[in-house]
């Protein structure tokens, strides 16, 4: 066996320290059940484990109900086909399966063993495989070479009553199909029309040609090139029968001849197939798809060097248009594996196909933005497929999947497909779930206007970030932005950024605005005693935020949102001054803390630098408000640094002030303090040494005695441990008011709109 070509260059050792270093390799098995116990052990194993497997005795199909098996596929290669590096052995091919393990789980939330056959006899290697059938809810077939991975993955899915794909043909064809369907839309071709030339005649090639022509396009349009040139009805040298279905009656005989003219290249073969000139005797406005790993059949640089005219995708990341699998397998096992697929077939890789176009059509998040480095991506010639970091594949792609396997009757349970997502949401996190869970709460008037959405105001109305964000809440008809600034330039950036849906805004410029003069004089009848002149009022309603504020004091608009541009203070000053608090209530800031399987609140945040005790009960009043207002009933927990009276200390007494005072004034709120934080979040802790604590459980709502704790806190957690936090809302305000932060994304500040509207419902309904 001769040693592969290093692909890695100069980062060859950076790869190995990624491998070895600490646990050796990339996966390992977690329990998902507790085992603390001698309770736990005999649960989970012997005597407990007997029943389960009585059950499943009785009941086969019940093995999904009491094993893992319905979220388990096996990864099994005999490896004679490794990436790009040919024929390595199973044991070689062990780290790139379980690289495919990690990618099945970060993308899909699917589990995996990875099994490497050490055999090439095809055979043999079907028969060990469906042997494992009882362990697996699917099999991903993965790097054999051709044309003995066409016999193995017909053999297997003739055999095994659970999905079998072989992502080396499958993916590719799935992935590009999607970038082909969009391409055509961008050049205005038809797929029936287009002369289409594939470079390569392996599995990717031909799973790619059939999976083109199930999209439309005509046999009698396909020329299919190898090594030894165009395969043509006839040839013998090279040849297999699954080749010789897509022989040509053709006279051409080499790739170069087949390109001219040609409307579309797709290559699954080997680098520097293609050449400049070859890319130039294309036909107008070609699609090349040169898709070889880890170098394509031409780079994207030569080929952009001899067209201005073309689109192009690579299988590579450094090129636009990258190809790559992981767009297509995590998501379509999830489908499949949800529904309990005895296959997939053709219906569910089409659905893949048109769900990933789809998607490449949508605004693109903040979250795939930061992921490729700021760079923002619209659907065009170098956008044609959405990149592997959205998060939104899953909700795309996934439920058109099993919608695909229930028509095509291959599923063998049924599912409400909008039940479904609201699952798929949970695997993302908390954070997915949750702002799923909220924007349900939005009441919708049916045959409601837009204008009779509640209106929020924008202040910042130029920023970039709050004109994208706007864009969604326009779609989704969540609420009717109105965007405060200088006109021209508000207009000017929606254009820049392409945007549509944000046009039909409201946009109002305070310094020429008509009610400028009644809001300055409304300010200076409130102010006037406190420290503003008439001219200072005139002056500040040139102020989008003063502007705004009033706009929501004079009920001319519902509610106000703003902060991404200015630090908290000067944002918050404007709304205390003008809308101000509800009467006897201190405001105060809370976060929303999303852990993976728990919510917490935590405030006060961001206003209150020392509260006395009866500030820090009115924040815990109206924490515990707010909770209740997502519908969790709070459980509070005023903290300090010593539990129940451990320290007599002025601040701990103070904490205790505060809980009395919350009980005498709101018995309804379950309250406990003061008490330390790990004995808050910690049942074990509170049950074990303080069973008298009224918390049961845990707490749910976190008092912080001052704002410097509660701030570094929430900081800390949400960079050390990665937990998602939404807010700050705002909480004791006279009107739906809350700040952003200033590092706030595009769908932080859609939550923030959605928690807005939620309290302007609340206020007014």
């Amino acid at each position: 066996m001769t040693t592969p070509k290093d692909n890695t260059k100069d980062n060859h050792k950076e790869a190995l320290d990624y491998h070895s270093l600490g646990r050796p390799g990339k996966i390992e098995v977690i329990s998902t059940k507790s085992v603390k116990t001698q309770r736990d052990l005999s649960l989970a194993y012997t005597p407990g484990v007997a029943q389960p497997c009585i059950e499943i005795f009785k009941t086969p199909g019940d093995v999904y109900k009491y094993t893992a098996k319905g979220n388990l596929v096996a990864v099994v290669t005999n490896g004679t086909a490794v990436l790009g590096l040919g024929n390595l052995g199973a044991a070689a091919s062990k780290p790139v399966m379980e690289g495919k393990g990690v990618l099945f789980k970060q993308f899909a939330d699917i589990d995996v063993f990875d099994i490497e056959v050490g055999t090439e006899n095809p055979d043999e290697f079907i028969n060990c495989v469906k042997l494992l059938g009882p362990t697996f809810g699917g099999i991903n077939l993965e790097d054999i070479k051709a044309p003995e991975c066409f016999y193995i993955e017909e053999q297997l899915k003739e055999l095994m009553d659970i999905p079998v794909f072989h992502d080396d043909q499958h993916g590719t064809a799935i992935i590009s199909g999607a970038a082909f369907i969009n391409a055509l839309e961008l050049v205005e071709k038809k797929v029936d029309e287009v002369k289409i030339v594939f470079s390569g005649g392996g599995a990717a090639a031909i799973s790619c040609a059939k999976l083109y022509l199930s999209l439309g396009v005509k046999k009698e349009n396909l020329i299919m090139c190898d090594s030894n040139g165009v395969i043509y009805e006839g040839r013998e040298k090279g040849m297999n029968k699954y080749k010789a279905f897509f022989a040509t009656q053709s006279k051409l005989r080499t790739l170069a001849e087949a390109l001219k003219g040609a409307d579309v290249f797709v290559g699954v073969s080997v680098a520097g197939a293609v050449t400049k000139d070859m890319v130039l005797s294309m036909g107008p406005k070609p699609i090349v798809f040169a898709m070889a790993n880890p170098d394509p059949e031409i780079t994207y640089t030569d080929a952009v060097s001899v067209r201005d005219d073309l689109i192009m995708a690579t299988g590579r990341s450094d090129f636009p248009n990258q190809v790559n699998n992981v767009l297509g397998f995590p998501f379509i096992f999830r489908g499949a594996l949800d529904v309990r697929a005895k296959s997939i077939n053709e219906e569910m890789k089409l659905a893949a196909v048109r769900a990933l176009a789809k998607l490449a059509k949508e605004d693109v998040t903040d979250q795939v933005i930061k992921a490729y480095g700021g760079k923002r991506f619209k659907f065009g010639p170098d956008y044609i497929i959405p990149k592997p970091f959205d998060s939104r594949v899953l909700l795309w792609v996934t439920p058109a999947v099993a919608e695909a396997a229930m028509k095509s009757g291959v599923a063998q349970i049924q599912i409400d497909l909008d039940l479904y997502r609201s699952e798929l949401e949970k695997r993302l996190g908390v954070r997915q779930s949750f702002v799923r869970s909220i924007k349900d709460k939005i009441i919708r008037i049916e045959g409601d206007s837009p204008q009779n959405l509640p209106s929020i105001v924008f202040p910042e109305g130029s920023n970039s970030k709050i004109l994208r964000a706007c864009e969604i809440i326009i779609q989704e008809d969540i609420a009717r932005p109105i965007l405060l600034g200088n006109s021209q330039r508000i207009v000017e950036a929606i254009e820049k950024l392409g945007l549509e849906a944000v046009k039909s805004a409201e946009i109002i410029q305070p310094s020429t605005s008509g009610k400028r003069e009644s809001y300055a004089l409304d300010l200076w009848q409130v102010r006037q005693r406190k420290g503003l002149t008439k001219d200072q009022c005139f002056s500040l309603m040139k102020n989008e935020n003063y502007y705004g504020s009033m706009m929501v004091k004079k009920g001319d608009a519902d509610g106000i949102l703003s902060g991404v541009t200015q630090s908290y203070p000067d944002t918050i000053r404007p709304f205390l001054q003008t809308v101000g608090a509800r009467e006897d209530i201190t405001i105060a800031g809370v976060y929303m803390m999303l852990f993976k399987d728990k919510i917490l609140f935590f405030g006060d945040t961001t206003v209150n630098i020392e509260p006395s005790a009866e500030h820090l009960a009115d924040i815990a009043i109206c924490c515990a408000e707010e909770a209740r207002f997502f519908d969790i009933e709070p459980r509070v927990a005023m903290l300090s640094f010593s539990n129940f009276g451990s320290n007599n200390h002025p601040l701990s007494i103070k904490v205790r002030k505060a809980t009395e005072i919350v009980r005498q004034r709101r018995p309804d709120i379950l309250i406990d303090g003061e008490m330390q934080a790990d004995t808050a979040v910690n049942p074990e802790i509170m049950a074990e040494s303080f069973p008298f604590c009224q918390i049961k459980g845990g707490a749910n709502v976190l008092i912080f005695p001052d704002l410097q704790s509660a701030n570094i806190c929430y900081k800390l957690m949400q960079r050390l441990a990665g937990v998602e936090a939404i807010g700050p809302i705002l909480i004791g305000m006279n009107k739906p008011i809350n700040v952003l932060q200033r590092s706030a994304d595009v769908d932080e500040i859609v939550n923030m709109a959605i928690i807005t509207v939620l309290e302007i419902q609340n206020m007014f309904y």
